[in-house]
């Protein structure tokens, strides 16, 4: 994860368009910028940033930024438009004393920093009063444990793209090693480097630099513990302790939303890794008082982690329209509870989604849709669904006569990641590995009218493996009449974990086994002509991480063993995916 700079892109004009005309006639505040704050923590800790104020005029409301990213006062937009913003290290960060807790570990200060921060900021010189916090990803994840101690200055948050659990920014018991190893080794671990005086790169430029010169090394090691400890510095026995248990969650975000008592705007993308979806779920259902829960909004457009609000996202544009203005769009949020202005924030539904395919938004007033109805489609095929050129199909009737397809996965050769250089998934061309017989594809005939598909869709799998644990991945893909093959939503299972995280189940090689795989939320139409594709495969690497087809902790086991996989259909083992099909 990593800090973003709210790019303005177009208006938001179609959403809340009375509060863009609003802010647009706002007055634009000449700003200066104090480059060092110290801000005291209860055990005396002092934690410093930067603040960005108007040089005149006021009283105003603060807009706080926590990170462990760095304090750069890179927000113009936000103090122009009336907010003394303040942007603080976190706690063993940067400008900031004390000692760095990542979000590895089961206990933090981060909570209690969070309320005092918030409470330093309400009485600041010129000050209101009023405090709204504000940031994507790790920031966000900051945000929710200081919403979560309620601090009683704090009015609302604009919480981006983070989810209530660390098994849903990995996967169930899995590491993304295509984004923890970069963000181990240069992201966090350059500052650590810095601070201990150790040799090696005290930037994250330098260490982005040797992370990429050394990136098949680091990326090929097995096992993860074999890494050079300069990839992990000081939190080496927190990141050890989550591979010993990789299905623990430390975070229990969903518990902070609980407590919370402001309202949240939340902003995400349905290629977004940190999809926070389920935060929102969360407030809405169970926050602790009624305008966190009834005036929290969500936005979701077809966008990855780096490029909310963009139109594009990997090679594709999804048109003018998923373009939206954060910068615009958080101020009018906070202008509404932080300035007590009526213009229209909460005029709309609380949900508003960017349906792809046919590529415009949506109101909902819940998440997922209520008038979804689950349609089933079945694979299908006479015993050669590899590749696309092979025989799988997806039908709407369950095949009588069982059937079934196999494949060799073999950990040294994986199915490679479709990602940016950067190493963010997106949707990409899953035709790029078309030639790779270790992907299964079952696909319908062109459609004769379009199908939209909004919500969680759901696989049901019945297959069998030689190893006593392996993966599936599941990849929903929209395929149009060019051939052109979109992917939309993906679904991953470590098979030891197929009943839960309580305790490991491991398989008996060869014996037939049905698993749910639950998938990620999307919403994309179907448009006629297209086609439905399904991929079945056990490996995407670096995205995930091999599984080494053993019982043992592959985080500390370096064997590696080849799998044979058979994917059953049809009958009493009838394979099947569960979309979440709208009625018009």
């Amino acid at each position: 994860m990593r800090t973003f700079r709210l790019h303005a892109i177009i208006s938001i004009a179609l959403f809340f368009a009375p509060v863009v005309l609003a802010a647009e006639a706002d007055r634009k505040y000449e700003v200066e910028v104090l480059p060092r704050v110290e801000i005291p923590m209860r055990d005396g800790t002092i934690l410093r940033g930067q603040m960005q104020r108007p040089t005149e005029g006021g009283p105003f409301p603060v807009l706080l930024f926590r990170t462990p990213y760095g304090a750069a006062p890179s927000f113009k937009a936000l103090p122009r438009a009336g907010y003394i913003v303040i942007t603080s290290d976190a706690r063993g960060r940067y400008m900031s004393d004390g000692t760095f807790e990542s979000y590895y570990r089961h206990q933090t200060h981060d909570a209690e920093d969070g309320y005092d921060s918030v409470q330093w900021c309400a009485k600041l010189p010129n000050s209101t009063g009023d405090v709204g916090t504000f940031g994507v990803s790790y920031n966000a994840f900051l945000q929710w444990r200081t919403a979560g101690a309620r601090p009683p200055a704090l009015r609302a948050m604009a919480a981006f793209s983070i989810p209530a659990h660390h098994t849903d920014l990995e996967g169930p018991g899995m590491i993304r090693p295509i984004r923890r190893l970069q963000w181990w080794y240069a992201t966090i671990g350059s500052d650590l480097r810095k601070r201990a005086g150790r040799a090696g790169p005290q930037d994250q430029k330098a260490s982005g630099e040797e992370y990429r010169r050394n990136y098949d090394k680091l990326m090929w090691t097995v096992p993860w513990s074999a890494l050079p400890d300069p990839v992990f510095e000081d939190e080496k026995e927190a990141i050890f302790a989550y591979m010993r248990e990789p299905m623990v969650d430390m975070w229990k975000l969903d518990e902070a939303a609980a407590n919370a008592v402001v309202p949240n705007l939340n902003v995400c993308g349905w290629y977004d890794h940190c999809n926070s979806i389920n935060l929102h779920q969360a407030i809405t259902a169970r926050g602790a008082s009624e305008t966190a829960r009834r005036d929290s909004r969500l936005i979701v457009g077809p966008w990855a982690h780096h490029t909310l609000g963009h139109r594009k996202t990997g090679e594709f544009d999804f048109g003018a329209n998923a373009a939206v203005d954060l910068d615009k769009l958080q101020i009018a949020w906070f202008d509404h509870f932080l300035k007590h202005r009526e213009n229209g924030v909460l005029s709309g539904a609380p949900v508003r989604i960017f349906v792809m395919g046919r590529n415009e938004w949506r109101d909902e007033q819940v998440w997922p849709p209520e008038r979804a109805k689950g349609v089933r489609m079945y694979l299908s095929g006479g015993g050669n669904a590899n590749t696309p050129a092979g025989d799988g199909r997806l039908v709407e009737r369950a095949p009588g006569e069982a059937g079934a397809d196999h494949y060799t996965y073999d950990p040294k050769d994986p199915v490679p990641s479709l990602f940016e250089a950067n190493g963010y998934a997106i949707c990409a061309e899953q035709n790029r590995n078309r030639g790779r017989r270790d992907i299964l594809v079952y696909q319908t005939g062109p459609l004769e009218k379009a199908m939209e598909v909004t919500g969680e869709p759901v696989f049901e799998l019945y297959a069998s493996s030689s190893a006593p644990d392996t993966d599936w991945i599941v990849k929903l893909v929209d395929v149009s009449p060019e051939d052109v093959a979109r992917d939309i939503s993906t679904g991953v299972m470590r098979a030891r974990y197929r009943g839960g995280f309580d305790r490991e189940r491991f398989l008996t090689p060869g014996e037939v086994v049905k698993y749910t795989i639950r998938m990620k939320a999307t919403s994309n139409e179907f448009l006629a002509g297209h086609r439905i594709r399904v991929d079945v495969t056990s490996s995407d690497f670096p995205s995930y991480d091999r599984n080494h087809n053993t019982a043992a902790n592959q985080n500390f086991d370096g064997e590696l063993r080849v799998a044979e996989q058979t994917i059953l259909h049809g009958g009493a083992t009838a394979s099947a995916i569960v979309l979440p099909v709208m009625s018009k």
